[in-house]
């Protein structure tokens, strides 16, 4: 219903939980990563930045 198929439903879903966290919360890029169940804080530094145009770092950084 939503055009997306299964992996980019829930990478919308991980990119909305991210920056919750990044805008709520203190912790690391890396520990945000394992909470959400990535293996790599690298990993989740390029989906982040691939679907927000912008670092993890500096989306908190914009938002604070």
């Amino acid at each position: 219903h939503t055009g997306q198929n299964t992996q980019q439903h829930i990478h919308e879903k991980l990119i909305e939980k991210a920056k919750e966290k990044l805008s709520t919360t203190s912790l690391s890029v890396s520990e945000i990563a394992y909470t959400l169940g990535f293996e790599h804080a690298q990993s989740f530094s390029t989906l982040f930045k691939k679907k927000t145009k912008m670092s993890p770092l500096a989306f908190r950084k914009a938002f604070n």
